[in-house]
């Protein structure tokens, strides 16, 4: 072989300026409009995935895209040093969703939203109170601490050691919680629904122990809505399924509809446990970013946005529920999880549905995740119906 081919080979195997933490990427997108997606080949694609529940409002939502033009042309970037109009209010609306009476501090990802979740549960618990209890199967972030607070051991190994101050629990299952508190610990980190982990809704018994633990126990309840919140779940928030009220609640996701931008929301006189200096961030909810989170949150309440996600995720359950290869389906709104028949690998069945344009997403070996647009029409659902089917007929011929 000659060295110009060698070279043009090892260009194409190993060379990438990107860090391999991802698999080489499948499909090249290009642009997006609502539901869709198109490639560089300009093939289109059905979105049920939205980014991993963020697009919630579509691609290139119209009222997004203009917010954004118009803060690009007007201010960027102060730094947190000083204020700006669009911050102050989304964290109005923020704390009016979550029922009043909170503070917020922005970020640029939920993980960092977690992150100052964590610091100011330590804060609060004061020095030898710092344990934070998960879930199994959890999911909180890719730093350090949210990693070790992620109920994923297998995610653990290559990064230790990790921070200490985490303790993990089976999930929905009160009674092992209650034992793993002891004086050190100063917050339960919960998720409504465990995304990451394939979409396993907690119960309304569990939440409403958890609150009572924690109010007997002097402890915080924080709960985690990076993936959850803000519609998805039929609810503004996944917890309010619950009807508890947490101490504290992370955000992301869907808050920016791909813009990055986190909030963590504490109640006030949580919230007060943090003097100036405690935390920071340079970029967390700088003006475009903000700018963009006020008119999804717009958005949101003109077409309420719960009622889109509790309406169209009962009929996408209809969809998924009628092909024979779908086990069960679980979660709530349209955070969904379609469990496949034994011996189905669902690995191959989304690689089978991206070959036949529809975006879906392995959650486990065995589990399809779906996170649309909150905006999903019932044409797109019966177009979603069609599609996977055939990945399924795919998959079965290849077998």
């Amino acid at each position: 072989m000659s060295a110009a081919a060698t070279t043009t080979t090892d260009t194409t195997a190993s060379t990438s300026p990107l860090m391999p933490t991802y698999p080489p990427a499948a499909v090249t997108f290009t642009r997006g409009r609502g539901t869709r997606l198109w490639d560089v080949d300009g093939k289109e694609y059905l979105d049920l995935l939205g980014g991993l529940a963020v697009t919630a409002l579509g691609h290139s939502h119209p009222a997004v895209a203009e917010a954004l033009a118009a803060q690009a042309q007007t201010l960027l970037h102060t730094s947190n040093l000083f204020g700006t109009v669009p911050g102050l209010e989304v964290a109005r609306t923020l704390d009016r969703l979550l029922g009043g009476g909170g503070q917020v501090f922005f970020t640029n990802s939920g993980a960092e939203a977690n992150e100052c979740a964590i610091k100011l549960a330590r804060r609060w618990g004061g020095r030898g109170k710092h344990v934070v209890v998960s879930a199994l199967g959890s999911f909180h972030g890719r730093t350090l601490a949210t990693l070790h607070a992620t109920g994923q051991p297998q995610k653990w190994e290559a990064f230790q050691p990790l921070p200490e101050g985490f303790r993990h629990v089976a999930w929905n299952d009160l009674e092992a919680l209650e034992s793993a508190i002891d004086p050190s610990v100063a917050a339960i980190l919960l998720e409504p629904v465990q995304g990451e982990g394939g979409v396993n809704p907690a119960t309304a018994e569990y939440f409403g122990g958890v609150r009572k633990l924690c109010d007997e126990r002097g402890l915080l309840f924080v709960v985690d809505e990076v993936q959850t919140g803000l519609g998805r779940t039929g609810e503004w928030f996944g917890h309010q399924h619950f009807g508890v009220v947490p101490d504290v609640v992370t955000m992301a996701k869907a808050l920016g509809n791909g813009v990055p931008i986190g909030a963590c929301w504490a109640k006030a006189d949580v919230a007060a446990a943090f003097e100036p200096g405690d935390h920071a961030t340079t970029y967390g909810g700088q003006p475009l970013a903000a700018a963009a989170a006020r008119a999804v949150l717009g958005v949101m309440e003109e077409i309420d946005a719960p009622a889109q996600a509790r309406e169209a995720g009962a009929k996408l359950t209809q969809v998924l529920e009628a092909d024979p290869h779908v086990a069960e389906v679980r979660g709530l709104g349209l955070l969904l999880a379609a469990q496949l028949n034994d011996g189905i690998d669902a690995r191959e069945v989304a690689a089978a549905a991206l070959g036949r344009g529809l975006v879906v997403n392995a959650v486990t070996p065995t589990a399809l995740r779906l996170a649309p647009s909150l905006l999903i029409t019932d044409d797109d659902l019966a177009d979603a119906g069609a599609r996977l089917a055939q990945a399924f007929a795919d998959v079965e011929a290849a077998s």
